[in-house]
């Protein structure tokens, strides 16, 4: 049976400096920093990272996602991601987070190797496009083979709830060689008993609340983007939430 680990570290999805500044203050050890969260998460501007990263001293790892949908990419979007990586780099990041496929839903070792080795010295996660593979223990062993630090994972179900049996013998399959980070629905009511049933040293949480747009004039007939409606609403990373997960990995019960 896994053990009670009270030194849990927590990293937060953040798409704004006002949200990294608040993942910081709620107790976080590290950030994830991406833009448009709504598909997924892309990669951030440069003017994005250079702020938060004066804005903030905890580990700042950046999203390397040069679109959203599949994880397949095109020999121009490849190149699109060594230079976001090399960006990042210049820019003070600690770590990047990227996933590359096959056509066949298999890790793409050869180039998730390639960036592996661009990317150091900075730390290297293999992010939720590993939940999208065709078998999740055979891309263990891939990403382990690629040289990447962390897998975030979510046990191939839509939360990390719902997969802690998987998320559990990913944890026995890496042997120490690999960071097995759950990620998706993990909350303050639910963030213990994940860890303590499936041995995890890291949890990857999103804790977004929606906020209300300040705008007073609006026009309800024009949709900016795919979803009516969300030009008027934000999201955000609420420090307390944050201090709430925290305080719940902290405490053994």
């Amino acid at each position: 049976m896994p053990h009670n680990n009270p030194q849990v570290l927590v990293e937060v999805c953040v798409d704004s400096v006002a949200s990294a500044l608040a993942a910081e203050r709620g107790g976080a050890a590290r950030v994830e920093l991406c833009s448009s969260l709504i598909e997924g998460g892309i990669t951030p501007s440069a003017g994005l990272i250079e702020m938060t990263r004066a804005a903030v001293s905890v580990a700042l790892h950046v999203m390397i996602r040069p679109r959203a949908g599949d994880f397949y990419y095109d020999g121009e979007e490849f190149e699109i991601m060594q230079r976001d990586i090399a960006l990042a780099q210049r820019l003070g990041a600690n770590g990047v987070v990227f996933g590359i496929l096959d056509v066949e839903g298999n890790v793409d070792i050869a180039r998730t190797r390639q960036l592996v080795d661009l990317a150091r010295p900075l730390a290297v996660t293999f992010h939720r496009a590993f939940d999208m593979t065709a078998d999740l223990f055979r891309a263990l062993d891939d990403v382990c083979a690629a040289g990447v630090d962390r897998v975030l994972t979510s046990g191939g179900e839509p939360t990390s709830p719902q997969g802690r049996e998987t998320i559990l013998q990913l944890v026995k399959q890496a042997r120490g060689r690999i960071v097995i980070m759950p990620g998706s629905g993990i909350q303050p009511e639910n963030a213990r008993s994940l860890v303590d049933q499936t041995g995890a040293t890291e949890v990857h949480v999103g804790l977004r609340s929606a906020i209300p747009s300040p705008m007073l004039h609006r026009n309800p007939r024009v949709a900016m983007g795919s979803v009516e409606g969300r030009e008027y609403q934000r999201f955000v990373v609420l420090e307390e939430q944050v201090r709430k997960l925290c305080s719940a990995l902290t405490h053994e019960r």
